[in-house]
């Protein structure tokens, strides 16, 4: 077993180093175009962050750099850095030899790096005195990724375990969620055999990012910002550190998670991390991008995950997956919260109808109002029935005109067509569609001549001003925004699974000011 307390490495041109048995949680991956600026992105990094590799493979003459990095390990000594030169068969850039690959990892250890990593593929490759040499420089790294699929861990790790190191590190990519589960199972059954370093890549793999080092990870790798990344799903440093807290990841964190198709976009984490920060709560909220519902029934199960936010598609698919849902939920048919009990059984909830109710509740007289419900989903199922069970006079309207007029019959409202919409006086219209999302659902679900309405609300929260929104406030109707609803349903969902009261004016806060950067980010985006 190839653990110590320390390692004190030497060389003739270099200090001595120490390798602290612990190490940092997120080693942050660090890029150029050319030398000047990899060590310039380094020296605006350290400050938070003093465990870094540098991607070598990532400068057309990775030798261009020794002299900045002799100095920059020299003038900091107390950042550990990690030398990695991929070659481009095995994912990375560097086009030589496996012989030259090690030439380098050799000159970069002697200019101060502590850590060189070196594919499997190229260990295997390199003549016994080769590999010695890379040993005798730096601790090593062997690692191991599969870009297609996650599959085959135990067979990889057998063979890296025949070639001694300081590390094996097996990088895999995420097909479906439950991917992360054989991850972290395998970094569980290894964490006290060697020293491990385990994830998997992908949007899907995201999770395992975070959770690894809590199943048994020596550490995780982060991007040094957006655009940066040197592996597909690839989290930044700051959103490790600042939205997930992975220092504070323990064996006692509890995991919470939004899951939907999609949720790349999705403020979520951002908010409810900030939440469980601010009331003291030891637990990290994740995003689990769900392509399949038993899949995503799978993971929970098995990880296990403590509650779940569920978003589109599946607010009415997972009601029959639940164990019990309360008679809210049951009587609207869609489920956005669910909670693990101590029994292991999964209960439903719906903090949707809050979400829409509450706003409403602030600004009108909901009973006796006339309001119009876009859609027929389980968002538009939790409007309309929260709705009319506060006496408001509710109206639908839906592109299938079956499915409207099902949820009409349901709740006892009324169903209306385009030309009806045109000729009647609102007090509300609510869209419950994801029309007039950023990812390109279209413009807006109603015309500048159907808004007959003094108010408009629009669950549609990314981007901060939808098409209908704008067409409302042009039109002088008073606007709730879809970040209102997301932050009053994601209030309800932290009181269910906590017991706590929701710092709701924080989490506003929170999703204002993501939404302002996604605005000015787009915004100078364009100007390009």
């Amino acid at each position: 077993m190839s653990r110590r307390l320390f390692d004190m490495r030497t060389s003739p041109s270099s200090p001595s180093r120490y390798i602290p048995l612990r190490l940092p949680r997120v080693c942050v991956a660090v890029i150029g175009t050319d030398a000047a600026d990899m060590f310039a992105r380094a020296e605006s990094l350290i400050r938070d962050n003093l465990f870094v590799e540098f991607r070598l493979d990532y400068l057309r003459q990775p030798s261009s750099a020794f002299p900045r990095l002799r100095k920059f390990l020299e003038t900091h000594a107390d950042v550990l850095a990690v030398a990695t030169c991929r070659r481009a068969v095995n994912g990375g850039k560097f086009r030589g030899s496996a012989s030259a690959q090690a030439a380098i990892l050799v000159k970069a250890a002697n200019c101060g790096c502590h850590f060189v990593d070196l594919e499997i593929q190229s260990v295997s490759a390199l003549k016994p005195a080769e590999l010695e040499k890379v040993r005798r420089a730096a601790a090593l790294i062997i690692s191991s990724h599969d870009f297609r699929a996650t599959r085959k861990i135990d067979e990889t790790f057998a063979r890296m375990k025949a070639f001694p190191a300081e590390y094996y590190k097996i990088v895999t990519t995420a097909q479906n969620l439950y991917d992360n589960v054989m991850m972290m199972r395998f970094l569980e059954h290894n964490r006290d055999k060697e020293s491990v370093i385990g994830l998997c890549m992908g949007e899907q793999g995201v999770i395992s990012r975070v959770l690894g080092v809590r199943a048994g990870s020596a550490f995780t790798f982060a991007s040094a910002g957006p655009g940066e990344e040197t592996a597909p799903g690839q989290v930044t440093a700051r959103e490790l550190n600042d939205t997930y807290r992975i220092d504070r990841v323990d064996a006692a964190t509890r995991v919470y998670g939004v899951a939907g198709d999609p949720i790349a976009q999705s403020l979520s984490p951002a908010m409810v991390n900030m939440a469980f920060r601010r009331e003291n709560v030891n637990a990290v909220y994740v995003g689990l991008h769900a392509k399949d519902l038993r899949d995503l029934m799978n993971c929970v199960r098995d990880i296990p995950i403590n509650g779940l936010s569920v978003t589109m598609p599946y607010k009415e698919q997972i009601v029959d997956l639940l164990d019990n849902t309360d008679a809210l939920t049951t009587k609207v048919g869609a489920c956005n919260t669910v909670i693990r009990a101590q029994d292991g059984k999964l209960y439903g909830y719906n903090t949707d109808v809050a979400g829409v109710v509450l706003p409403l509740e602030q600004r009108i007289h909901v009973k006796d109002a006339k309001v119009l419900v876009i859609g027929a989903g389980g968002a538009a199922r939790a409007a309309v029935f929260g709705l009319k069970e506060r006496g408001a006079e509710v109206f639908i309207i839906n592109r299938s005109t079956a499915a409207g007029q099902k949820l009409a019959r349901q709740a006892k409202a009324k169903f209306l067509n385009r030309t009806a919409v045109r000729k009647m006086q609102f007090d509300v219209i609510i869209n419950a569609t994801p029309v007039g999302m950023s990812n390109g659902h279209g413009a807006a679900p109603l015309n500048a001549n159907e808004l007959n309405t003094k108010w408009v609300m629009d669950m549609v929260y990314i981007p901060a001003e939808t098409p209908l929104t704008k067409m409302a406030r042009a039109k002088g109707i008073q606007v709730i925004s879809g970040s209102e609803m997301f932050v009053q349903q994601g209030a309800r969902q932290f009181e269910i699974w906590t017991g706590k009261p929701a710092p709701a004016d924080d989490m506003q806060k929170v999703v204002q000011t993501a939404l302002q950067a996604r605005t000015e980010a787009a915004a100078a985006g364009k100007k390009k």
